[in-house]
């Protein structure tokens, strides 16, 4: 990983120039992508002269880093935060497939854009801290997913990995689609759909004979029902 800053701010005025500087350069990256962002632009838009991003951060790949992660910090500590609170294993699948859908899509599209799209391609160093920051994001489901695997709550002939990139694979494609056409879904009812789908595939499978047995227990509802007509028939004959 990348060093992020060049010097540490010390004083109260330095913090509120890095804080200005990281501001700035998320709504620049945000809007422009890495590639066509400048630290000129992002110092004019903190108030600052371009030499100042210097003297916190290397360069723009370092600058682009610090905001990934800070951006990443912020959305992560909220799924560790709410998950934990939840009931079961259904409404913990239906608050992330929701909250990230909303995160990407709606509060932060432009941040979504840059780590699908430049974000990926601006380095190793770059896409090293993309990774690692993932992985932190998605480890608060993944011990959901754990702890309901345990309790035999979800299938158990799946490892867990592929079960995590269910759910996120997923949401990427419907991601990918809204950047490529520009056009956002709607997030609720792409969220609902999402879930009932990935929850079909999450839910254990039945067992192999549970379908004979179903149609079993159809069959004889339908003889008790036609034996309970009959006795009816037979007490009270219908008028001639």
């Amino acid at each position: 990983m990348p060093t992020l800053q060049r010097t540490t701010p010390r004083s109260a005025k330095s913090r509120q120039r890095v804080d200005a500087l990281l501001a700035a350069a998320r709504s620049v990256f945000s809007e422009l992508g890495f590639q066509r962002a400048t630290t000129a632009l992002i110092a004019e838009r903190a108030g600052v002269s371009e030499a100042t991003v210097f003297t916190y951060f290397p360069g723009k790949r370092e600058l682009c880093v610090q905001v990934i992660k800070d951006w990443y910090d912020e959305i992560t500590r909220d799924l560790e935060a709410a998950l934990p609170r939840l009931p079961d294993i259904q409404s913990q699948l239906s608050y992330v497939v929701r909250a990230h859908l909303l995160t990407l899509l709606a509060d932060g599209s432009g941040m979504c854009a840059l780590v699908l799209g430049e974000g990926r391609t601006a380095g190793p160093g770059l896409s090293d801290v993309i990774a690692e920051c993932q992985r932190r994001y998605v480890a608060p489901w993944m011990a959901c997913l754990a702890q309901a695997h345990a309790r035999g709550e979800i299938r158990q002939d799946m490892p867990l990995r592929l079960l995590r990139d269910l759910v996120y694979g997923a949401m990427e494609h419907v991601l990918w689609d809204s950047i490529t056409d520009r056009k956002r879904p709607p997030i609720d009812d792409t969220a609902q759909q999402l879930c009932t789908l990935i929850w079909s595939a999450l839910m254990p499978p039945l067992p192999a004979d549970a379908h004979h047995t179903s149609l079993a227990a159809l069959a004889r509802f339908k003889d008790d029902v036609t034996e309970a007509l009959r006795r009816l028939e037979q007490r009270d004959p219908p008028c001639p």
